[in-house]
């Protein structure tokens, strides 16, 4: 119970620190709660079945979340199937206070824990994956919120980007709440979640979620983006140079069953 109470008090404290300072960035906050978003990253396990943990997603762990009021759970895979296999678990919670609160009630509720049965039963040589890795994400007051997505075939976009220090990071935080944003509604890179990592790898960083309908309006869009003339006024300020030291960007399609 201590060390619960110690996680959850060292989270929450983290969120502060981070959320007072995208406030002092933006002069213009959206009203209402910041979404917390968990990003997990399965690794799968050659030679198992990623049938096994489809089964766990699908019929115990999204069932639990909605329970209990956290909806369009994301669930993807990579497009060009890297090696080894990866799964990208996406959770928004509705704020840092109902991840402390929903995530012990998950684990103790007992349609979940029945559900899970034959999923925490698989034996060693049975397991779907050999480790995941999770990041926790305050969203962006420029987009607290997620942003619904189409139900239509899609592909999704995940960008992280990391910054030399905190400094720097806070830059480019603030550079996509004042302006940044437009570019992307205004050129069409449908934004889904922007989030700030509080907890994770490769800190300090941020990590977004664009969709598309396909690669080639993806492209298109990008090129669009890049041609820009309020994209190419904003990126020559000096105020954000050298914000952003490194991007990495990973192409996903959603499962049959993801709710995003």
């Amino acid at each position: 119970m201590q060390r619960r109470n110690f996680v959850k008090s060292t989270v929450l404290a983290a969120t502060a620190l981070t959320t007072s300072v995208a406030q002092a960035a933006s002069p213009n906050p959206i009203a209402g709660k910041n979404e917390l978003y968990e990003l997990r990253i399965y690794e799968l396990k050659f030679g198992s079945p990623q049938s096994n943990l489809d089964k766990y997603f699908k019929e115990a762990l999204l069932p639990a979340l909605n329970k209990y009021g956290v909806k369009n759970v994301g669930i993807f895979t990579e497009i060009g199937k890297s090696e080894p296999a990866k799964v990208y678990l996406l959770i928004p919670y509705p704020s840092i206070e109902d991840f402390a609160t929903i995530t012990p009630k998950v684990k103790a509720d007992a349609d979940f824990k029945k559900a899970a049965e034959s999923y925490t039963a698989l034996a060693v040589d049975k397991a779907p994956y050999t480790r995941f890795t999770t990041s926790l994400l305050t969203a962006f007051d420029g987009l607290p919120q997620m942003k619904a997505t189409s139900k239509e075939a899609r592909i999704f976009e995940i960008r992280t980007y990391e910054g030399y220090n905190e400094e720097a990071l806070r830059r480019k935080v603030k550079m996509f709440n004042e302006g940044e944003f437009d570019i992307f509604y205004r050129t069409k890179l449908n934004p889904v979640f922007f989030g700030e990592a509080i907890a994770g790898d490769k800190m300090p960083c941020l990590t977004y979620m664009v969709t598309f309908k396909d690669m080639a309006e993806r492209d298109a869009n990008w090129k669009n983006f890049s041609a820009d003339p309020a994209w190419k006024t904003i990126s020559a300020l000096p105020e954000y140079a050298n914000s952003v030291s490194k991007i990495t960007k990973i192409f996903l399609e959603p499962t049959s069953y993801s709710q995003i």
